[in-house]
């Protein structure tokens, strides 16, 4: 008879497991050495276990059953989905390249429809010989066109005979989306129009008619819990309103489509959107819907906040962990955002990249085989337990407000999130969080196309042109990337008649001299500057006499703190003001060396973007 494996070893307690690393830590603080402080507002422990599970009722719960945390569908089948922006070459090249992706793996398709609607003819035109029952079919038009672009829709599918039952996508109807955007919003028929899309919309019964769109908080810098607990608050603001209207929590709540995003914290984004399925359910409950009309539609895209213009292959490896969140956390849809979105627009590589990484999660790591493949883990539960009670205190914050519109009045949204974004800022700024390519570990040599140095880029929402009908009322929330005060850093030194020079004067101790000379190389050449790396000199002479030769504009002494006191005063004699004296390092000396004249250190502790800032403004570069 087989013997289970667990028997052969003593269950040890979870008291056990923490007297054994703080034994390792050897007097270090448990606490300031291993639990993180996550910015969603609660902490992270090194290691959980089943005791934490104890208490959490999601756990009964299968897939496909409510409250959804584990998926609102029985399998993994996520859809590809790719966005089609509107082609100068009209309505026909639109078409072509719509069925040239649905070759290319693409499943969901997205129409952007800036302006007026599209004329019935030019509408025949874009969806010619496009099969709607085999393929998720979106539509993203103006507010103003949203009600004739259903109908061309639903014209359409009775034309061809189709099974209306069957046919799967969305009208991308999203008012509260333009007064996130703009600070304004169509007050006094935006709902009405919202009721009318949803009585129009009867024989689509699988189509999603009002979009929920969380994922502009992403990309303005909020954090994981306050872009579940906006999106909770903008839910509830439209299941509240159209409920004034006349219309139930069960007729509305099976026409939202929330639209995320999905950011590079692996473990937190899964986590995020199985928590998003639990919290949506419990609304949807509490304004009377059913089991059924609680389940939450997901579609995800990859995030924009944390794409460069800098090393911008970079974007390809980002998008790939995002995706795999989104997907091991069940999504409906996924669209993967182009590597080059930042600079120009998408193009046949980028979004062929884009395609495949979705096509290698399912084709070659098999990732829709399993569904919810975190469950159970008792990180990726505890998580998704933390994330949901943050959330929740925050929505009911926001409702207690008066709910979502009257929470913009105020600003307080906007201020949760600028400071959220103020201390990403500053993160990065001091290198404690990574821009792989940006603020560390830059491509010394990398320079900018000039067309994509000379432009200026963009951003714009669907709704945006309708002005004389939008009032504003609120403050607008902005659409952001965490490289861009560094990517202007650097386009600054690229626009500069003359690149400096940053020299590094090795000497001395070998480890520190080499280890301090690769961090002041990287930290320079995030700015653009050329950097000259040297292995040792033999003395400070010979290195002072190497650099005045090379033409450097700054001199970066490298070596051991010791060496500092008596080398460094006598490389600022022999520089003579011909270049800016640089310590790397933060010695004990530094007082007497600042004494002596000697004004510029860098380390770890400095503020990379704003140092790099006074450098540049003491060599002219404006």
């Amino acid at each position: 008879m087989a013997k289970s494996l667990f028997t052969e070893f003593p269950s040890i307690t979870a008291e056990q497991w923490k007297e054994v690393i703080v034994k390792d830590l050897k007097g270090a603080d448990y606490d300031r050495k291993l639990v993180w402080k996550a910015p969603e507002g609660f902490n992270v422990r090194p290691f959980y276990s089943a005791v934490d599970l104890e208490n959490l009722q999601h756990l009964k719960c299968s897939p496909g059953t409510f409250p959804y945390v584990r998926g609102v569908q029985c399998n993994n089948n996520w859809k590809i989905s790719q966005t089609i922006e509107p082609d100068s070459r009209g309505v026909s090249a639109d078409n072509s390249l719509i069925l040239s992706i649905l070759m290319r793996g693409v499943n969901s398709i997205t129409c952007r429809i800036r302006g007026e609607a599209l004329s019935d003819s030019d509408f025949d035109v874009l969806t010619k010989d496009i099969e709607f029952p085999h393929i998720e079919i979106n539509f993203r038009p103006c507010c103003k066109a949203a009600l004739k672009t259903l109908q061309q829709v639903a014209a359409k599918v009775q034309s061809k005979g189709w099974n209306a039952d069957e046919i799967e996508g969305a009208i991308d109807y999203d008012p509260l989306r333009r007064l996130t955007l703009e600070g304004g919003f169509c007050q006094d028929t935006a709902f009405v129009t919202a009721k009318s899309l949803i009585e129009a919309g009867k024989s689509l019964p699988k189509y999603r008619l009002i979009g929920v769109s969380p994922y502009i908080y992403h990309n303005a810098g909020s954090t994981t819990v306050q872009e579940l607990a906006f999106a909770l608050a903008m839910g509830s603001e439209y299941l509240s309103q159209l409920g004034d209207l006349g219309l139930s929590a069960e007729e509305t709540a099976p026409r939202m489509r929330f639209t995320f995003a999905v950011g590079p914290n692996y473990f937190m984004e899964i986590a995020k959107f199985r928590a998003a399925r639990l919290l949506w359910s419990q609304v949807v409950k509490a304004y009377g819907g059913s089991d059924s009309a609680a389940g939450i539609k997901i579609h995800a895209v990859t995030s924009e906040w944390n794409q460069t213009v800098y090393d911008p292959y970079v974007n390809m490896l980002r998008g790939t962990t995002e995706a795999m969140s989104a997907a091991l956390a069940g999504v409906d849809s996924l669209e993967v955002t182009p590597f080059n979105t930042p600079y120009a627009p998408k193009n046949e590589f980028s979004s062929r990249i884009a395609r495949n990484v979705q096509l290698v999660l399912k084709e070659e790591a098999y990732l829709d085989r399993v569904t919810d493949p975190s469950a159970g883990s008792y990180y990726i539960e505890s998580l998704t337990a933390s994330i949901a009670d943050a959330a929740w205190k925050l929505f009911v914050e926001i409702e207690e407000k008066g709910g979502y519109i009257a929470a913009m009045k105020e600003g307080f949204i906007q201020g949760l999130v600028r400071a959220t974004a103020q201390k990403k800022d500053l993160n990065i700024a001091t290198r404690r969080d990574t821009l792989l390519g940006t603020n560390q570990y830059p491509n010394f040599t990398e320079k900018l196309d000039k067309k994509v140095l000379d432009e200026q880029t963009a951003c714009c929402c669907c709704c945006l042109g309708d002005k004389g009908e939008s009032m504003k009322i609120a403050e607008s929330v902005k659409p952001c990337r965490g490289a861009e005060a560094f990517e202007r850093l650097r386009m600054k030194t690229e626009k500069a008649d003359k690149t400096p020079v940053a020299f590094m004067l090795t000497f001395g101790n070998l480890s520190m001299c080499r280890a301090r000379a690769q961090f002041s190389c990287n930290f320079f050449a995030v700015a653009g500057f050329e950097v000259r790396d040297n292995n040792r000199f033999a003395d400070i002479s010979e290195g002072v006499e190497a650099a005045l030769k090379a033409g450097a504009e700054i001199v970066v002494a490298c070596s051991s703190d010791d060496e500092y006191a008596e080398a460094v005063p006598a490389i600022r004699e022999k520089l003579a003001g011909k270049a800016i004296l640089t310590v790397a390092g933060d010695p004990a000396c530094r007082p007497d060396l600042e004494a002596k004249g000697v004004s510029h250190f860098i380390n770890v502790k400095s503020n990379v973007l704003e140092t790099l800032k006074e450098y540049q403004k003491e060599l002219g570069i404006k």
